[in-house]
This record gives structure tokens, C-alpha cells and sequence, in this order.
């Protein structure tokens, strides 16, 4: 443990999982509610959930398998920017069933698929032999972003009647991860 926060990358890469966590329970919690405010119908925010499932396969295993080739920090630094790109387009955009299911669809290719390239890099860093610690606590800090993605929503949405700060709040986290994973 003193080794790997000693370890700016492992730091890093600890604060990265955190966007993650944020991004994945701000939408699973609150895009239903979303997606209502606009004006859509319930059906489309279960189309979106369901689509962020089904595209969370293709996405996770492509993730796997770029992981062997690529490097695993510039695999994460896409993700993370691409996330914040598909966030803007879908709050931006006008409201739509189109636009709803691309940003299903699109999310939910990247919403796990950076635990492949965050478990590589832990492995790569450290080794295997304490992987379940090490990457528990980076997994630990994506709960801590959960707790966040959920709450903030929520409290925006009570404060100011909407989720556009939580949205935004999202934006700046893609990038900052995205700029986070560089190093």
C-alpha cells in the first residue's frame, strides 16, 4: 500500500476510477428522470438502460481485447473523453428517441469498459500477486464516485429543478480524466 500511493500513476489512476463511478450511477439513477423532464416518454428511459446493457458487452470486450495491443492509459484517455462527448451530445442535442437511443447505445459501449485497461494497469504497475488489493482500493474509490454521481444528481435536480449542473459537473470530470490518464 505505502508503494502504490507513493505511485503518482497509481494515484491517478485511483482518481480516474472515481469519474467512472460518477458517470455510471449519475445516469443509471437519473436518466429515467431525465429523460422525462425533456419531455420523452418512460419507455425510452428503459430503451436507454437496456441499450447501456446491451452495448456494455461489445464495449467491455473490445476494451479487453485493445488492452492486449494498445497502451492501456491511452485506451482510458479515449474513454473518458469520448464519455464527455457523448454526455454533451446528448443534453445539447434536441430530445429525441434517436438522439436517446444513440446516447444508449454509445454510453453504454463505454460504461464499463475501462476495467480492463484500469485492472491491466494495475497488474502492469504492481503485479498480480496483491492485484485484488490494490485494484479494490482503486475500485473502491469508483463506489465513492457513485456515491457522488448519485447524490449530486439528486441534489441538483431538488436545488435547481434540474440535472444540467450534475451534466455539467460530468463534462468537466471526462475531462479531467482524460487529462488524468495521459501521464
Amino acid at each position: 500500500l505505502k508503494e502504490a500511493f507513493k505511485t503518482k500513476s497509481y494515484v491517478l489512476l485511483t482518481a480516474g476510477f472515481f469519474v467512472c463511478g460518477f458517470h455510471i450511477t449519475l445516469v443509471g439513477t437519473h436518466v429515467p428522470t431525465y429523460v422525462i423532464d425533456r419531455g420523452l416518454e418512460t419507455w425510452t428511459a428503459a430503451a436507454i438502460l437496456s441499450l447501456i446493457g446491451l452495448f456494455n458487452i461489445f464495449g467491455s470486450l473490445f476494451s479487453g481485447y485493445l488492452s492486449t495491443k494498445m497502451k492501456k492509459k491511452v485506451i482510458l484517455t479515449v474513454i473518458y473523453a469520448l464519455r464527455g462527448i457523448s454526455i454533451c451530445l446528448f443534453i445539447f442535442l434536441p430530445a429525441s428517441n434517436i438522439n436517446a437511443f444513440i446516447f444508449g447505445a454509445s454510453f453504454g459501449f463505454l460504461w464499463l469498459s475501462t476495467v480492463p485497461a484500469t485492472s491491466g494497469i494495475v497488474a502492469h504497475m504492481f503485479g498480480t500477486k496483491h492485484l485484488g488489493m490494490l485494484y479494490g482500493i482503486v475500485f473502491l474509490s469508483h463506489q465513492i464516485g457513485s456515491f457522488f454521481g448519485s447524490f449530486l444528481g439528486g441534489l441538483f435536480h431538488d436545488i435547481y429543478g434540474s440535472y444540467d449542473y450534475a451534466w455539467y459537473l460530468a463534462i468537466a470530470l471526462s475531462i479531467f480524466a482524460a487529462i488524468i490518464h495521459v501521464p
